[in-house]
């Protein structure tokens, strides 16, 4: 019996949807002052991944033979959606707590977000072609790395703040975007997890 390939579009539309909402991400980390365009960027970005995501469980439902196992199937698509809400809950903060002022490091976690973010959507679209195997996880380890480069960004970030910081206001409101920021590439490893899980699997 023939198996549903159309799985594999749906990942590669759902990541295309990531880069956007990432790139958006910074444009607006550039222009606190002026965010309602990039924000709404950001939800349609959203609002087309979880329609996506909905697409990719109802036919995992519906279809006999697939081309992956079922759980990766799921949990794959399920972490690709995440990143995109946390991407989305950056921006909404950073209109709630009125952020006017980006420090180098908000938008260095933001430049590193942006590559995690790339990479997972190089390493998704690799995912179809057995060929790709090897680059494909060598992409991983790139993602790997980056989310080991936030981590460093974010100790030194939260030092800084608590050293320099004299607002109380400014520094709670500063210390969720940045763990938020880091918590993007954070779901961009677990997606690269259970893509070398899958490459594994079938190597």
């Amino acid at each position: 019996m023939p198996r549903e390939v159309r799985f594999f579009e749906l990942f590669n539309a759902h990541a295309a949807q990531i880069v956007e909402g990432s790139h958006a991400l910074v444009r607006l980390m550039e222009n606190v002052s002026s965010p309602d365009e990039h924000a709404r960027r950001i939800d349609e970005a959203e609002r087309s991944a979880d329609k996506i995501t909905h697409e990719t469980i109802a036919k995992l439902h519906t279809t006999f033979i697939t081309p992956l196992d079922r759980d990766h199937i799921h949990k794959l698509i399920t972490n690709m959606d995440d990143i995109l809400d946390l991407i989305q809950d950056v921006a909404e903060s950073l209109v709630l707590y009125d952020i006017r002022r980006v420090t180098p490091e908000a938008r260095q976690l933001t430049q590193i977000c942006q590559m995690t973010c790339e990479r997972v959507n190089a390493a998704v679209r690799m995912l179809a072609s057995p060929k790709s195997a090897e680059a494909l996880l060598k992409t991983c380890d790139e993602i790997d790395r980056l989310e080991s480069d936030a981590d460093r960004v974010m100790r030194s970030a939260m030092s800084r703040l608590f050293r320099e910081e004299a607002d109380v206001k400014e520094l709670i409101k500063l210390r969720s975007i940045y763990e938020q920021l880091e918590l993007i590439t954070d779901r961009c490893e677990d997606v690269a997890n259970i893509l070398e899980g899958i490459i594994l699997e079938h190597s």
